[in-house]
């Protein structure tokens, strides 16, 4: 055994522990720390009022409002949905399975923009979908939640899938032998087995929803105090030759995103714990 060790150690494929951690944290430096360190850099050139005034502006305020609540509102509608597409996939044999599985992932390969333009083409006034809505989609906060939900969906999906593939049918029957109803089944005994699962799908969903532009902007309309998401208004700001003010509401968006990290990985070190159990 600790000559196969030895062996496997000195033929490994790949570097070493320490030229390989080197590179990594090289590369992540790179990649990510240094863009992430230069908003918080041209942050720290503006005073604590200045500051305070760039990121709660009333039509900052109002973008923050529309990012926030209308991604919070598509992860809810995703953890709903995707959870019932996720069932279907995964416990029904169809023709079309294959199919619907693909489509699925169809967001993340799908340029955004390209979505945008055809989400707003669906929900406009004259639109196949949006004529016989009784109220408008495209170019309001309604299109914001939409092109969110369209995007965030995956995120459910893919990670409800591998958990419920893993969940044995004989739990259910062993829960019906025992008399429980199809209800009491799926509260008590398969719910919160997915739960953290379930968490974790939602936490992604939300976090991606925070940082989208391209699918948005095209069917938002982007009217401020109204339309206009956060994204847009870095942009906006930038194009203005507002740097530091742009920086400045950069810097709340990557607070947020920091801590929906924390949060994804506190849910997956749960799944983790409640999987080993």
């Amino acid at each position: 055994m600790l000559l196969s060790r030895a062996l496997l150690k000195r033929h490994s494929v790949l570097p070493g522990f320490d030229l390989a951690l080197g590179f990594t944290l090289l590369y992540l430096s790179f990649i990510v720390l240094v863009p992430l360190s230069a908003a918080f850099l041209k942050t720290f050139t503006m005073t604590w009022p200045a500051f305070w005034d760039a990121v709660t502006a009333p039509r900052v305020v109002a973008s923050y409002r529309l990012t926030f609540g209308a991604s919070f509102a598509a992860a809810l509608v995703n953890a709903v949905f995707g959870l019932v597409v996720c069932w279907v996939l995964v416990r029904y044999d169809f023709p079309a399975r294959r199919f619907v599985d693909a489509l699925v992932d169809l967001p993340f390969a799908l340029p955004t923009a390209v979505a945008g333009i055809a989400l707003t083409a669906l929900y406009s006034g004259n639109g196949w979908i949006g004529q016989w809505l009784p109220f408008k989609v495209s170019f309001t906060p309604v299109g914001v939640w939409v092109a969110l939900t369209f995007i965030g969906l995956p995120f459910v999906v893919r990670t409800l899938q591998p958990v419920l593939e893993d969940l044995q049918k004989e739990v259910e029957e062993a829960a019906a032998i025992l008399g429980a109803s199809r209800r009491q089944t799926f509260t008590r005994v398969i719910l919160p087995i997915l739960t953290p699962a379930l968490l974790t799908g939602f936490a992604l969903a939300f976090a991606r929803a925070l940082g989208e532009y391209g699918s948005v902007i095209f069917i938002a309309g982007n009217l401020p105090m109204i339309s206009e998401i956060t994204p847009l208004l870095i942009i906006t700001k930038l194009e203005q030759f507002d740097v530091p003010g742009a920086t400045a509401i950069a810097v709340v968006m990557l607070v947020a995103a920091f801590l929906m990290l924390l949060a994804i990985n506190g849910l997956q070190a749960w799944t983790r714990s409640r999987q080993g159990r």
